[in-house]
């Protein structure tokens, strides 16, 4: 089976569901039609009995640099009311692949940044390519972190140090070593590996996978993650409304020279002399 979208890839081989993002232009950028298409794609997945497993791919040079800034900059949030529906629609978006009742394997490559690594963290499984590179930069404009899920998944103390830095230069081995990702692979097997390990489990048992599911994301829902998620919403939707100086240039610069112009400016503080 197979469906046509415009933002993602959907197919299904057998017991497993692949779903591929697919604006590789933008480095398959988050934008609210793919949010729109892939949300759809996990329903599909949801109703159908016969899928077992999920893989999460990104088409072209990477998984995804993270939300779609460009579309930010040409359909501009203004105020508290209007930050919160934005952010609240991403982390919902996020937590589908958390809470989706059949496991999900991302298999990254190129770049998983900001809101793409989030989705990563939040799939059950990730596989990344020799080569990838991660982290969360939203710092470095003025933004907070969407989806709080890092000190969840590899401890405060690192969490501190690259949310504190913005520093987006993890590679796929330090990622390995944190536990942001499961294996590094040879980017040419990246695709395989991630199918036969999404295979390996569709030959178990579906109502015991599910379960094992839900008792491990309860685990951690009772120990108050979702809760702090929860809070982080509130305290990002405060900081992505407020005029900081820093955040009101890097916008200014976005309007007038382009999102490649701002990210320009961003960067060349952080530029060695």
């Amino acid at each position: 089976m197979s469906v046509d979208y415009e933002t993602i890839l959907f197919e299904c081989r057998g017991p497993v569901a692949r779903l591929t993002l697919n604006r590789p232009r933008v480095l398959n950028a988050l934008s609210a039609r793919l949010i729109e298409e892939a949300s759809d794609a996990l329903d599909r997945v949801e109703a159908d009995d016969d899928l077992r497993a999920v893989v999460l791919m990104g088409a072209g040079r990477a998984f995804s640099a993270g939300y779609d800034l460009k579309e930010s900059g040409e359909q501009p949030v203004t105020g508290v009311v209007e930050w919160r529906k934005r952010l609240e629609r991403d982390v919902r978006f996020t937590l589908r692949f958390w809470d989706c009742p059949k496991p999900v394997i991302a298999a990254v490559h190129g770049y998983c940044l900001a809101g793409g690594l989030d989705l990563a963290m939040c799939c059950d499984i990730t596989l990344a390519a020799e080569g990838t590179l991660f982290g969360e930069p939203e710092i470095r404009f003025g933004s907070g972190v969407v989806t709080l899920i890092m000190p969840w998944v590899i401890g405060m103390k690192k969490t501190r140090e690259l949310l504190y830095t913005g520093f987006d230069r993890v590679t796929a081995e330090e990622a390995l070593a944190l536990g942001l990702v499961n294996r590094v692979v040879p980017a040419d097997r990246l695709e395989a590996a991630a199918m036969a390990l999404a295979e390996e489990i569709a030959r178990n048992d579906p109502e015991a996978v599910k379960l094992t599911k839900i008792a491990l994301n309860r685990t951690y829902e009772r120990m108050g993650l979702k809760d702090a998620l929860a809070m982080n919403l509130e305290l990002d939707t405060i900081m992505e409304a407020a005029e900081t100086p820093m955040r009101c240039e890097f916008n200014r610069i976005r309007a007038e020279q382009g999102l490649k112009a701002a990210i320009a400016w961003r960067d060349a503080r952080f530029r060695s002399t």
